[in-house]
């Protein structure tokens, strides 16, 4: 079975990345990453791909006269090396509704929260400004609203009493590691169904245990 190969879209360190580079290279692995696309020239990110022997490419949006223009350049990059999937991974461009829409249910990303809960940024200071117990990330399809569409992955971590918001960003980020390639790899499986809001995973399984935070001891 040939592998679905996808575009990811950077504009800097690329750690989550990493983790699709990692998890792609792998022998069983059903995806696989034709490019590295960043709009920021030297992104930590490219050096991360060119390491793998991975083509890299930079778009600067800087260049263009308009979100469109930056956009259509993107697609002729994509479409050059035979992109199927997009992942946006700390990609910090808005993108046109135009662009998600040529790309419908091709395009995913992940953002450091619960969605539908903390859209936007700064996402740990203000889940724990708010007292939740859990914040966590999100893999979903890209829609125009931002930091909107059908969830794919989830995982949640707990908030504890001492965090900072850099401490809690960390363990998100340690989440997403998880996340991004196995949303990745349950879309490059065909195990993911789109049905309006919502998505299908054939086959998933689900955590059974009842998470507390704070704990009550019982195990």
């Amino acid at each position: 079975m040939a592998r679905l190969m996808a575009a990811v879209l950077i504009s800097g360190r690329g750690t989550n990345l990493q983790a699709l580079i990692d998890d792609c290279a792998r022998s069983d692995a059903p995806a696989g990453i034709a490019l590295v696309l960043s709009n920021v020239a030297g992104a930590a990110g490219l050096a991360r791909a060119e390491a793998a022997g991975i083509a890299t490419v930079t778009v600067d949006h800087k260049g263009f006269p308009s979100r469109e223009a930056f956009e259509d350049a993107i697609s002729e990059r994509l479409d050059a090396a035979g992109a199927e999937i997009v992942c946006l991974a700390g990609f910090m461009r808005l993108l046109t509704a135009s662009f998600v829409e040529r790309w419908r249910d091709r395009l995913i990303n992940i953002h450091p929260s619960l969605l539908p809960s903390y859209r936007g940024l700064d996402t740990h200071a203000r889940a724990i400004a708010d007292g939740v117990r859990f914040a966590g990330c999100t893999v979903h399809f890209v829609r125009a609203e931002m930091d909107a569409g059908p969830i794919i992955v989830q995982a949640a971590v707990p908030v504890l009493a001492d965090d900072t918001a850099d401490s809690l960003a960390a363990r998100v980020l340690r989440a997403e590691h998880r996340c991004y390639p196995l949303a990745l790899r349950l879309i490059a499986a065909g195990r993911v169904r789109v049905d309006g809001a919502r998505v299908i995973v054939e086959g998933a399984g689900a955590p059974g245990a009842i998470l507390l935070n704070p704990d009550d001891g019982r195990g």
